[in-house]
This record gives C-alpha cells, sequence and structure tokens, in this order.
C-alpha cells in the first residue's frame, strides 16, 4: 500500500468526506453500511452506497453505484480517477472483486483507498486486480 491516512469522517479530503457522507445513506439491513466516493477525469465527484436485498446476488455495492452515478452524469465515456471506499461498521473495507473489475473498465490506473484495519490506505487497481481481463481483451 502506497500511502495511509486516518479513516475517520472528518477528514479534510472531499473525496473521504463524499465517501463517509454516502454511507450514512445505505440500505443496509445487515448492519454494515458502506460509502463510495469516485472522481472522475473531469474533476467531479459521484457518491454511491450500498443497497443491499434479502436476495444477497442483488445486492448494490457503494463502488459500482459509485460508477453508475458518473456515467450517468458524464456518460458512458467516463474516465475514472481515484475511489474511496469507508464504513463506520468495520475496520476493513477494500473493494470486492466485482467491483474490481467495474472500477478497471473505466479506469487502467484507478487509485483505491479503502478501510484497513481501521486506517485508509492507498492503492491502485492494478495492486488489486493483476491479471485483469479488460477491453483490449476482447475480440
Amino acid at each position: 500500500m502506497s500511502r495511509e491516512s486516518t479513516g475517520s469522517p472528518d477528514d479534510q479530503n472531499p473525496l473521504s468526506n463524499a465517501a463517509w457522507e454516502a454511507a450514512a445513506s445505505a440500505y443496509a439491513p445487515s448492519g454494515f453500511h458502506v460509502g463510495a466516493a469516485v472522481r472522475t477525469g473531469s474533476g467531479a465527484i459521484y457518491a454511491g452506497c450500498n443497497v443491499e436485498n434479502a436476495s444477497y446476488p442483488v445486492t448494490l455495492c457503494a463502488e459500482r453505484n459509485a460508477i453508475a452515478a458518473a456515467i450517468v452524469a458524464e456518460g458512458p465515456a467516463v474516465a475514472i480517477e481515484e475511489i474511496v471506499v469507508a464504513t463506520p461498521d468495520s475496520q476493513n473495507c477494500a473493494p470486492c472483486g466485482m467491483c474490481r473489475q467495474a472500477l478497471i473498465e473505466f479506469g487502467p490506473a484507478v487509485r483505491v483507498q479503502f478501510l484497513q484495519n481501521g486506517r485508509l490506505v492507498g492503492t491502485t487497481i492494478a495492486e488489486l486486480l493483476p491479471y485483469a481481463f479488460t477491453r483490449a481483451d476482447q475480440p
């Protein structure tokens, strides 16, 4: 991990603050509220929260909801540059495999920050998803 800072909602980073605020809006009967915020190439910030469902596969992760908000606002050619994932309910909150795949689709060099042992750590999507399947791999 290349960067580390406090994983608290009073962090002075607008991207981090947006992720923490989004977590408060999560529909999470499980009690695991997650927020995510992406920054695009335009500099705009878009947030999303997890939306759980009694049928677990229907659950939507915060990261993919933030990506969807960016696509709605900027169109399908949106370029994601950075994401922060946060939760007040756990010490750890790294993006799942599906979210990692979604992130690399819209930004092969995305900077990713998430909670690890209660601290916000930073890395790249390439480090989180080595040997990724991308659009370049499609016929």
